[in-house]
């Protein structure tokens, strides 16, 4: 594979090491143990010490592979990050293509506790989160969409699917201790069913509307609206 296919880390990522005769433990061990403790328990639950427990080791051992908790929740997003399939962009195919990759994305992250969390606050860097972004770019630029509108959507649609996925997260995490989300929307829908129309004369003909639909439908109606923004910078074919 060319050096394009391998984009390089961020620089101030602690360098990986091979693991020899004397060294079994390495980044990918540590990444290996700490998905199962992501997925179960989220950020929260999980810490150098705890990953260290699970590896059999002390604290100071991680810290030649890893330099904090930080960089451990960078790598792990990027890990993730390298598990959405990224098409082969075909301009004729731009929104199918933009639509499936950004939906795989937050399934993606779904799957993987509140890791989403990460990049809420700064940029993803990673070479998979590289690697992703320049599939995006190449499929909005194949489009016609200028350079600028590309260059924000690059903060959008990360933006509104990471938080998805941090909502879905957080429901799950409720769930966990009693309080399942499907409760609290069921309280949701009462609450807009008795909304006076005295004080919220449209809202409150619209009580069905604002119930209907689950997580899945409206992602996608919001990833749709994205969509149909990009598209409207399009230049007219003269």
């Amino acid at each position: 594979m060319t050096a394009a296919e391998h984009p390089p880390e961020p620089p101030w990522w602690t360098p990986p090491k091979n693991s020899g005769p004397r060294r079994s433990l390495t980044r990918a061990t540590i990444l290996a143990a700490a998905r199962p403790i992501l997925r179960a328990e989220g950020i929260d639950g999980l810490s150098m010490r705890r990953l260290a427990t699970e590896l059999g080791t002390g604290p100071a051992s991680l810290y030649a592979h890893v330099a904090n908790k930080d960089e451990l929740l960078d790598l792990l997003f990027d890990q993730v990050a390298g598990e959405i399939p990224l098409p082969e962009p075909d301009p004729a195919r731009w929104r199918e293509q933009f639509t499936a990759l950004w939906t795989a994305a937050h399934e993606t992250l779904m799957d993987n506790g509140d890791i989403a969390r990460v990049s809420l606050g700064r940029v993803p860097l990673g070479p998979n989160s590289m690697r992703a972004a320049e599939t995006t770019v190449v499929i909005l630029r194949g489009a016609g969409i200028p350079p600028q509108p590309v260059a924000w959507a690059l903060d959008a649609v990360p933006l509104y699917v990471a938080a998805s996925a941090v909502e879905n997260a957080i429901g799950v995490a409720q769930a966990r201790v009693g309080n399942p989300p499907e409760e609290h929307y069921a309280r949701v829908a009462e609450y807009f069913a008795a909304l006076s129309p005295t004080h919220y004369p449209l809202m409150s003909g619209m009580a069905r509307e604002l119930a209907e639909g689950g997580r899945t439908e409206r992602f996608a109606f919001g990833l749709d609206l994205l969509v149909r923004g990009l598209e409207s910078h399009i230049a007219p074919q003269g």
